[in-house]
């Protein structure tokens, strides 16, 4: 027998080859293998007629071989083999490509089962190809549920399916987590049967069961291991925050509170009060004022003599939080410095060593928040902005930086209720659903290219009006597709041929950190007319005098990234607008841009986006911190989703009073999914 850890490589017939073309299916181990799941299954059990067989429709038949196959050398790489087979019904003729010893298999006078799909036209019906089996033969390509595995290069569904069989027979299934008793409530196969019928299935029905299981499983261990968390921290205690005078810094403000900011921040504080980590999850959509409720909270923690920190996924949005912040508690005497990796060593070491004497109040920075030479002083205060941007895994290494900080994660990507659900499953919840007077509804438009001199002329209007436009491209330079717009080209093609008299800067992510600093700023201040863009200025980008958003492309982007493009506009009093261009004629995708220009509503867009792409695509490219799911899906599995979070709930409540072998294997289960995601992350 052989253990789950071992290699690959121990099976026959992979060899170094093979083991490379499995590790870029992320298959490394006999477990990786076994929980390899096929996406799909062909139902090749049932035996049609040669009679009833129809047109681009697979399936098997039943046939004796009444010639014997010939073959005829067309040309030098192509050999074609023909013969016919017939059964009580009809006759049919078999064509097979360089497949000339495959075929001679097929014996006159004896009969097969065969599997293929029909064609055929005015010169009569054929098959090309098909697989086929002797009757005394065990079923392996024909009479059974044949499953279809994600493929790479290399590896054929024949070789995937006989590896993993092959494996199957010299180690045990991964271990049972789930107890009898609520494998029994929720009928749930057991394990062992589960990762048996997932590969090699009697049926499709039994297919059905061992997915539910696996789906089931899955999401009981995301969910246990969230409610081992949250249990763990309901029962930590903390020195609780005992100042809490909040008047200088709203008499700061040079605006009013929303409802829903006062709200949020009285959820906030009450959390620093009560001697309990706080673990929230603050949610608004675009331009509802969350870095004011960051910016009261780390007031807060500064004022009872404790160190904060505030984690933006980009260069652009620190500084820009840097800036915003400073304005506002810089007066009111807390200390704040930027931490980027774009910064020089120099300012680097002299951050790090603020932070690390307590000379420093509020530290706001990047990835460099969380590398191993930042220390702080006293760190009790941890502020993750567009959260959706990092993992569990990121959001707590920073944590670790303190003794139980407290925790605020901040999402300006409005969350489907299901999603939020296993994202931040470990999180309260506080949600701003208030934006603040002055804030502009932004009507949006869907077009085609052919209205592209109306879109100039309406960039020409917002200049003549004083405004600034954002022109957002997919593309950063021409590539492989060549209908793509690309940022750099089109900005050259908008500053020399469609607007000499303007001024057109260009920004994207493959530029250093100091040049996009410098191009926002000019356009911040009023010196371009025109950023030409990729979704670098996705997020807090905040250019009040910016009126118009024209989205290059837009079926190449998710709904709710269009959404947030869409956010850096409406952020003044005039009148704004964006204009999505497609030629995509795809009804669905129509449907889909559609709905945007419907509502502006951000969590009415995150349902339908979550609905049509699922979560693998939610959050575009960048997408990180999900789950790595195998087998379950978030927008389709909602069901089974919340049954496994009321069985690992019940799980929780009684493992206090027991040690059972299921529950310290869902524990390692637990550590290897929050491991295997955070291996995922950007």
């Amino acid at each position: 027998m052989a253990y789950l850890s071992d290699p690959v490589t121990i099976l026959k017939g992979v060899g170094p080859t093979k083991a490379k073309q499995l590790a870029a299916l992320n298959i490394y181990t006999l477990e990786d293998l076994i929980c390899h799941f096929p996406r799909g299954y062909e139902d090749r059990t049932k035996i049609a007629n040669i009679s009833d067989l129809e047109i681009d429709k697979p399936a098997c038949f039943k046939a004796f071989v009444t010639n014997s196959p010939r073959t005829h050398h067309v040309r030098k790489g192509l050999d074609i083999t023909k013969v016919q087979v017939a059964d009580h019904t009809g006759r049919l003729n078999l064509t097979f490509f360089n497949q000339k010893f495959t075929a001679e298999q097929l014996q006159y006078g004896e009969e097969y089962i065969f599997y293929g799909t029909l064609s055929g036209d005015y010169a009569g019906y054929q098959m090309t190809s098909p697989v086929f089996e002797r009757l005394d033969s065990a079923p392996v390509l024909t009479r059974r549920v044949l499953p279809i595995y994600p493929l790479t290069a290399g590896i054929s569904n024949a070789t995937m399916l006989k590896t993993i069989q092959q494996a199957m027979a010299i180690c045990d299934a991964p271990a049972e987590i789930i107890p009898e008793e609520i494998r029994r409530q929720y009928s749930v196969l057991p394990a062992e049967r589960a990762y048996q019928a997932i590969h090699m299935p009697v049926s499709m029905e039994e297919a059905a069961l061992a997915k539910r299981r696996l789906i089931f499983e899955e999401f009981f261990v995301f969910s246990a291991g969230l409610s081992l968390m949250r249990a763990r921290r309901e029962q930590k205690a903390v020195t609780p925050y005992t100042k809490g005078d909040l008047t200088a810094f709203t008499e700061a403000l040079p605006f009013t509170l929303t409802g829903a900011q006062t709200r949020a921040i009285r959820e906030v504080l009450c959390d620093l009060q009560s001697g309990k980590p706080m673990n929230r999850l603050l949610q608004g959509d675009v331009g509802s004022g969350k870095t004011m409720i960051a910016a009261a909270a780390a007031y807060f923690a500064v004022q009872n003599g404790r160190q904060a920190a505030l984690m933006a996924p980009t260069e652009i949005l620190a500084e820009q939080h840097y800036k915003g912040l400073s304005r506002i508690l810089t007066p009111l005497g807390v200390r704040i410095e930027l931490l980027t990796g774009g910064m020089t060593p120099k300012q680097k070491k002299e951050v790090r060593e603020a932070m690390a004497s307590g000379d420093v109040d509020l530290v706001i920075g990047t990835h460099a928040l969380i590398s191993e030479s930042s220390v702080f002083a006293k760190l009790d205060l941890v502020i993750a902005d567009e959260q959706h941007r990092f993992g569990v895994a990121q959001r707590q290494a920073l944590a670790a930086k303190g003794d139980m900080p407290h925790l605020l994660v901040m999402s300006a990507t409005p969350i489907p209720r299901t999603l939020a659900l296993i994202m931040y499953g470990d999180l309260d919840v506080s949600i701003l659903d208030e934006l603040p007077p002055g804030r502009q509804t932004v009507d949006t438009f869907l077009v085609g290219e052919k209205m592209r001199a109306r879109i100039n002329a309406f960039i020409r209007k917002q200049w003549e009006e004083g405004h600034q436009s954002f022109v957002v491209c997919p593309a950063v330079e021409e590539g492989d597709e060549l209908d793509i717009k690309a940022a750099s080209v089109w900005a050259e093609t908008l500053q020399k041929k469609v607007f000499p008299d303007l001024r057109v800067a260009l920004i994207h992510g493959q530029m250093k950190s100091s040049q996009k600093d410098a191009v926002m700023s000019d356009f911040a201040a009023g010196n371009a007319d025109v950023l030409v863009a990729t979704t670098v200025i996705e997020v807090g980008v905040d250019v009040p005098n910016a009126t118009l958003m024209v989205i290059e492309d837009a079926d190449r982007f998710g709904l709710s990234q269009l959404h947030q493009l869409r956010g850096r506009v409406g952020r003044g009093s005039a009148k704004s607008n964006c204009i999505l261009v497609s030629q995509n004629k795809n009804p669905e995708t129509l449907a889909r841009l559609r709905a945007l220009c419907n509502t502006n509503d951000g969590f009415k867009i995150a349902e339908e986006d979550l609905r049509l792409r699922g979560p693998g695509d939610f959050f575009g490219s960048r997408q990180s911190g999900l789950p790595v799911f195998r087998v379950a899906n978030l927008a389709c599995d909602l069901k089974t989703l919340k049954e496994a979070q009321m069985a690992s709930a019940q799980w929780i409540e009684k493992m206090g009073t027991e040690n059972t072998s299921e529950g310290e294997a869902l524990r390692r289960r637990i550590g290897e999914m929050f491991r295997r995601s955070a291996g995922t992350m950007n």
